[in-house]
C-alpha cells in the first residue's frame, strides 16, 4: 500500500468484460485472421449444423462444358475477362487426421491429380493441390480427397478432373517424377499452402472457355491455367470450414501407382454413386409438348415462340408483362420438355424483340430470362436479367459484360450503343460475326476440349 490508502476494490463487471475479451473476443480475432491468409491454422467444427444455417444452398457444381472457340480466340476471350479486385487470402493450412492407411490413399490420389494434371512441375503441381483441397473442405464436394479428385470418373463427361476419365490414367509417369509428387502431396496435407490460389475451387488452361467461367470470379493465374472462386458467401474463407472425418475410399484405378488402392476389402466403395434422376432427365424424357410452328399461347397464355433454331433446340420466346418469376420456369419447362438439349430465351411483348439467330448483340438487354439444359452432363442453368427483374441471389442474375467479341481483332466491330455496361451477356461466341454465347443453341456447345493442347481443368 502507499499513504496507508488501500486501493478501491474493482468492480466485477470489469472482471467479466476482461474474461470476455480474452477468452472470446481474443480468439474470434485470431481465427478471423486466420482465414485470411495467417498461417495459423483453425480447427473444423465438430459438425456441419453451420451449412444449415449459411445465407444460401452450397452452390450447384456445373458439369464441363466447353465453348466451341478456336485456341486463338479462347485465350482472347480469356484476356478480356478481368480479375476480381476483391481481397485474395490464403487458404488455412490443411492437415489430414486420418489414419496412417487413410492418410496413403490421399496421398495417392492428391500427387495422381498433381502430376497428372499439371505434370512434373512443382509450381503447377502445388496450385492444383490447393484446389483439391479447397473443395475437400466446402459443403459442395466430396468430403474426401480421393472423392474429390475422381468426382464423376466412372462418366465420360462428367469428370470434375480431366485426367480421371479421359485416358490420361494410361500414361505411367516415371519413379522419379511420381516421388517428386508425393512428396509435395505429403507437404500439402501436412500444413503447405499456396498463397497465390487462395480459395480458388475451380481452373482451366487459357486456350478453351468452359461454359461457367463467367459465373465465377478470376482471382490469380499460375503459367497457362487460370484459376477462380465462387461468388458471394460462399467463395469466402467461413464457407471452407466443414467438418471431415479423415476417411478415404479405395480407388482401384491408380492401384498400379500405389498398392493402398488395390481392390479387396469393405471400403473399396464407388466415389460417385449413381444419383437419382435428375430435374434434367425429368424435363428432357417427358412427352414433348411444343412442336416447331405451333401457336405456343395453347400451352401457356402470353407465351409466343418468335424463333426456332434450325436443330430445334433453342427457341426466342416472348411472355406478357407482369408474370411471375415461377412462371419463367414454367415456360422453360413447357418449351424443352422432350429435348435432350435445350436453350430458351425470353423477352417481354414489345420492341426489341429478335426475329431469328444468330441474336444482335443490341437486344440483348432486353432479354429477361435464359433457361439452358443438356442431359448429357447433367446441366442446367436458369438466370434473369437482374436490372429488369431482381432476383434475391445474385448467382441467379446473367453477368453484366461488354461483349468480348468487339475486343478481339479481326472481328466485326459491334454497335456503340451494344457496348454499354447494362448489355447483359456472358461473352460473345466468336464462331461467327455478331453471334452471342448467351444467344447460341447447344449445338454450339461442345462436352470435350480439343485434342491438341493441354485440355486440363477442374470444373
Amino acid at each position: 500500500m502507499t499513504g496507508g490508502v488501500a486501493p478501491p476494490a474493482r468492480p466485477r463487471a470489469l472482471d467479466w468484460v476482461a474474461g470476455v475479451v480474452l477468452f472470446v473476443a481474443l480468439p474470434i480475432a485470431v481465427a478471423w485472421q486466420g482465414g485470411m491468409g495467417t498461417s495459423a491454422p483453425a480447427e473444423a467444427p465438430a459438425s456441419d449444423d453451420w451449412i444449415k444455417h449459411a445465407p444460401s444452398p452450397p452452390p450447384k457444381v456445373d458439369p464441363l462444358v466447353v465453348r466451341e472457340v478456336s485456341p486463338d480466340d479462347a485465350r482472347a476471350m480469356n484476356a478480356a475477362m478481368p480479375f476480381s479486385t476483391g481481397p485474395n487470402p490464403a487458404a488455412r493450412p490443411f492437415r489430414f487426421t486420418g489414419g496412417t492407411e487413410d492418410r496413403d490413399r490421399a496421398i495417392a490420389c492428391l500427387a495422381a491429380a498433381q502430376y497428372y494434371e499439371a505434370g512434373d512441375d512443382p509450381v503447377g503441381q502445388k496450385a492444383v493441390a490447393q484446389v483439391v483441397l479447397n473443395r475437400v473442405r466446402h459443403p459442395a464436394f466430396p468430403k474426401s480427397v480421393c472423392g474429390v479428385v475422381f468426382q464423376g470418373s466412372e462418366r465420360t463427361t462428367g469428370c470434375q478432373f480431366t485426367f480421371t476419365c479421359d485416358g490420361a490414367l494410361a500414361r505411367t509417369p516415371s519413379p522419379e517424377a511420381w516421388d517428386r509428387a508425393r512428396t509435395l502431396a505429403t507437404r500439402m496435407l501436412g500444413g503447405l499452402v499456396d498463397r497465390k490460389v487462395g480459395y480458388a475451387t475451380h481452373y482451366h488452361t487459357d486456350w478453351v472457355v468452359p461454359y461457367w467461367n463467367t459465373s465465377l470470379d478470376k482471382i490469380t493465374e499460375v503459367h497457362t491455367h487460370l484459376f477462380y472462386r465462387w461468388q458471394g458467401w460462399w467463395g469466402t474463407p467461413p464457407a471452407f470450414r466443414r467438418s471431415l472425418p479423415g476417411v478415404e475410399p479405395r480407388v482401384p484405378m491408380i492401384a498400379r501407382l500405389s498398392p493402398v488402392h488395390e481392390k479387396g476389402g469393405d471400403d473399396a466403395v464407388t466415389i460417385d454413386p449413381a444419383a437419382p434422376p435428375s430435374a434434367v432427365e425429368a424435363i428432357a424424357h417427358a412427352p414433348i409438348r411444343f412442336v416447331a410452328g405451333a401457336n405456343a399461347s395453347s400451352l401457356m397464355a402470353g407465351l409466343h415462340v418468335i424463333a426456332t433454331s434450325p436443330a430445334d433446340d433453342a427457341f426466342i420466346v416472348t411472355v406478357s408483362p407482369g408474370i411471375a418469376t415461377k412462371a419463367y420456369r414454367d415456360v422453360a419447362t413447357l418449351v424443352c420438355s422432350g429435348r435432350p438439349a435445350c436453350r430458351v430465351m425470353a423477352w417481354p411483348d414489345g420492341p426489341g424483340v429478335p426475329t431469328g439467330f444468330p441474336i444482335e448483340p443490341g437486344l440483348l438487354s432486353g432479354m429477361i430470362f435464359s433457361y439452358m439444359h443438356d442431359m448429357e452432363n447433367g446441366l442446367q442453368r436458369m438466370l434473369w436479367n437482374c436490372t429488369l427483374l431482381p432476383q434475391p441471389d445474385n448467382r441467379m442474375c446473367m453477368r453484366e459484360r461488354i461483349p468480348m467479341g468487339s475486343l478481339l481483332p479481326g472481328r466485326k466491330p459491334i454497335a456503340a450503343d451494344a457496348a454499354k455496361p447494362e448489355l447483359i451477356q456472358r461473352a460473345a461466341n466468336i464462331s461467327g460475326d455478331n453471334a452471342i454465347s448467351d444467344s447460341a443453341p447447344p449445338s454450339i456447345l461442345r462436352r470435350n476440349a480439343p485434342a491438341s493442347g493441354i485440355t486440363r481443368s477442374a470444373k
